[in-house]
């Protein structure tokens, strides 16, 4: 009689074991509804990838990320930025366009040209905050959804040759870009040091000389995704 209790009671143990198991190992299935999902990107010759494929650029190879981590979701992007902007060309044209204010991710990466055609810094002290205001006021109101991107250093391109007054410049835009954001929480992505490795690594550099290389934005996309995914998620 007690070998027939220890077999029954250790049979029973058995089938509680076998139950939980299951239970834990089970695939938990979310299913979200399909979505389109609007992406803005605001900048300069480093946004609408100047001298690089259309689907090379930084904000269309990040698309194409966001698409694979959310392939039920349809993703809309819209570029406003063109080769030798300053802020102020860039605060002109989204006065101009009047986005709509249902993005779901905004990036801005503005400032290289106002250090290039050495316009007064004030401006940009004065301009870049008015960018990143339009930039929340497009990505519905919430800064969380927005991304600042550094200023890339073409310092260290065939063209700029390693100039120590070019980087000098650089970090002060870079500086001011990331305090601000800090103070005001937003976003800013750091891939200064991704364009630094130009000279050493010429593969970086796009074949102008000059601008970065669709090896050297999918290197900033690694670098922004994290953030992106975030932003999307909240």
């Amino acid at each position: 009689m007690k070998l027939l209790a220890n077999l029954t009671l250790g049979f029973f143990t058995l089938l509680i074991n076998l139950g939980c198991s299951q239970e834990t190992n089970a695939p938990v299935n979310i299913i979200e509804s399909p979505r389109q999902i609007n992406y803005l990107a605001l900048g300069d010759s480093y946004t609408i990838g100047q001298s690089v494929c259309t689907t090379c650029r930084f904000p269309e190879q990040l698309k194409a990320s966001l698409q694979t981590a959310y392939p039920n979701n349809s993703f809309l992007l819209q570029v406003i930025a063109k080769t030798g902007w300053t802020t102020t060309n860039l605060l002109s044209e989204i006065n101009l366009v009047n986005p709509s204010n249902n993005f779901d991710l905004v990036t801005l990466l503005i400032g290289v040209n106002n250090q290039y055609q050495n316009k007064p810094f004030s401006i940009y002290e004065t301009e870049f905050p008015l960018l990143v205001t339009k930039a929340i006021a497009c990505a519905r109101g919430d800064k969380s959804n927005v991304i600042v991107v550094s200023i890339p250093d073409y310092a260290y391109t065939p063209f700029g040759q390693g100039a120590v007054n070019i980087s000098t410049g650089i970090d002060q835009y870079n500086a001011f870009a990331q305090n601000y954001c800090t103070e005001n929480g937003i976003v800013f992505i750091n891939i200064t040091d991704i364009t630094r490795l130009g000279l050493a690594q010429p593969e970086l550099v796009a074949s102008d000389g000059l601008h970065p290389s669709e090896l050297a934005y999918s290197k900033f996309v690694e670098r922004i995704l994290p953030k992106a995914l975030e932003a999307l998620r909240d």
